[in-house]
């Protein structure tokens, strides 16, 4: 009785090794087409193929949209434009400025409509001095911004090309104005001017967060926040409210003059 007993069990574990073995290899031919292309575009990541990985992603995205993991696959694509942006690789988007006399890297950035932080970051600049000859990579592409009131979301874009989709909150009760505006100035730490009191850059109640971006409508801009639990909702006073992190990066990214449309 033992005997059979022992016989039934390892003829049991036998076959449910067999149907693991038999399931893996039918997991791997129910794989798609996308997923072995999304499986390439991550090693590309990995080997720094940043150009070749966000053709692959943006592939997928454009013939794909039903993929099951289109989320995923679109932040990476934001992650890696960013990386990209930031970058000295090579892109249609891009020209080579080389620095003659007279030449200083504010009256390059003024030239191309770029950012300082931009032109450092992709040239690895560690201050504002250039070299008389300097090769200096400068993005090209105009920038734009696309706020959509009911999705609280905020779009970069590069002319046409979608750069990154940033999570926002904006106004209550419709309060943010809808439109097209441009970025007038822009405040590192802003103080708040809040009505009968001045709130100091360091202080946890000052609602600007630690980024200021002021619209051609009076009062209104584009601003970081001290309620990051917060983001995603309609509770502004009227502003656009993003987290710290993205509203710094966004900083860095748009020049004064920056269109802004802002839907409903």
């Amino acid at each position: 009785m033992r005997r059979s007993l022992f016989i039934a069990v390892v003829l049991v574990s036998a076959l449910l090794a067999g149907c693991g073995q038999v399931g893996g290899k039918a997991a791997k031919l129910l794989a798609s087409p996308t997923d072995g292309l999304y499986e390439k575009a991550k090693s590309m990541i990995t080997e720094g193929k940043v150009v070749d990985a966000r053709a692959a992603l943006q592939q997928i995205i454009t013939e794909h949209s039903d993929f099951k993991d289109i989320e995923q696959v679109e932040q990476d694509l934001y992650a890696l434009n960013i990386k990209f942006l930031f970058s000295d690789i090579p892109a249609p988007q891009a020209v080579t400025h080389e620095v003659v006399l007279g030449d200083t890297l504010g009256k390059i950035c003024r030239k191309y409509n770029v950012t300082m932080d931009l032109v450092k970051a992709s040239n690895g600049l560690g201050s504002d001095v250039v070299r008389l000859g300097q090769r200096l990579r400068v993005w090209s592409g105009k920038f734009s911004i696309v706020v959509n009131k009911t999705q609280n979301t905020l779009m970069l874009k590069s002319d046409e090309d979608i750069f990154k989709v940033y999570n926002v909150s904006t106004g209550a009760n419709a309060s943010t104005p809808a439109g097209t505006f441009k970025i007038t100035n822009k405040i590192e730490n802003p103080v708040w001017y809040k009505q009968n009191a001045i709130i100091p850059p360091e202080s946890p109640d000052n609602a600007l967060g630690s980024r200021w971006m002021g619209l051609d409508k009076q009062g209104y801009g584009i601003h970081g926040t001290v309620q990051p639990d917060k983001i995603g909702q309609q509770i502004t006073a009227g502003c656009v409210r993003m987290r710290n992190s993205d509203v710094e990066e966004l900083y860095k990214i748009v020049p004064v003059g920056t269109q802004v449309l802002i839907q409903e």
